[in-house]
């Protein structure tokens, strides 16, 4: 049966968008509805009489609440300085332990990649127990800087497994050159090969500090007081307790929240899918 022009063009449209159109939705209607309620008062959000996806009368009162009122500031302030400590961190480690099971020969190479990554798959509610230990003994337990040495213990592994692969698709022959030219291992690691891996590198930071940025347990176990909460655990403390949910200023911090995340995935949105993909394969 022949096709109409029209017919024609609707199956072009629907066939590859369609499901496209339908993933965005599933996937980008909670941060809307996110975003909305955070400028709805709270009787707006109980107003059942209204549609609920569209706004009636939008308020600021929820933003202003959170910098008046709750320390969102503080909270924020603490999950930056604890995302970048622990992120930059993490990848100097993790391109060394990488760059080494990658590149370099030694018995048990193969053995250790597998081990630093089922040391990435072990649960974390079954190491918070111990953890907590260690801190109390170090009397780090309670203070902001207990997260600085325990998000690494997650971080590592996995930006090394992450890298190690990464390593590898990066081709070997300019660093022999350099080597041949004079130039030492780790001079040309640092010069040669470092530079090639810089979208597998950068997609490994990507994770380490949205991992650090999310992270809720090891903040809510091992951290106290108000100058020192995270922005996950200051949120949810003080808007979320018992069975009062404060949801304009909830919504308002997550929103807020997820602007640096969304910033980062924006600005390196080309190097990181090369990181995930195909690598900096140079000839």
């Amino acid at each position: 049966m022949k096709q109409t022009p029209w017919r024609r063009t609707l199956n072009r449209l629907l066939l590859p968008y369609l499901p496209l159109v339908f993933i965005l939705f599933v996937l980008l209607f909670p941060f809307y509805w996110m975003a909305l309620t955070s400028f709805k008062s709270m009787k707006e959000i109980f107003d059942y009489t209204h549609s609920p996806l569209w706004l009636q009368t939008p308020i600021l009162d929820n933003y202003l609440f959170l910098f008046k009122t709750a320390s969102f500031g503080r909270w924020s302030a603490n999950s930056i300085l604890t995302a970048v400590i622990t992120t930059a961190f993490s990848l100097i480690v993790s391109i060394a332990a990488g760059y080494a099971i990658a590149r370099l020969r030694f018995r048990g190479a193969t053995l250790a990649g597998i081990l630093i990554f089922i040391t990435y798959l072990v649960p974390k509610t079954l190491l918070f127990i111990p953890l907590a230990q260690f801190l109390r003994q170090i009397h780090l337990l309670g203070d902001l800087s207990a997260l600085m040495l325990v998000y690494p213990t997650f971080l590592i592994p996995f930006c090394a497994w992450l890298l190690t692969g990464y390593f590898r698709t990066v081709p070997i022959e300019p660093e022999e050159c350099a080597m041949i030219d004079g130039c030492s291992r780790l001079g040309a690691a640092i010069r040669i090969t470092l530079p090639m891996a810089a979208p597998g590198v950068l997609t490994a930071g990507i994770f380490a500090f949205t991992l650090s940025w999310n992270e809720l347990l090891y903040a809510l176990v091992f951290v106290s007081g108000e100058a020192s909460k995270t922005l996950p655990v200051g949120l949810i403390n003080s808007l979320a307790q018992r069975d009062f949910f404060n949801w304009g200023p909830l919504m308002a911090g997550a929103t807020l929240g997820s602007i640096p995340v969304t910033l980062i995935y924006l600005l390196f949105m080309d190097l990181y899918v090369g990181g995930l993909t195909t690598g900096a394969v140079k000839g």
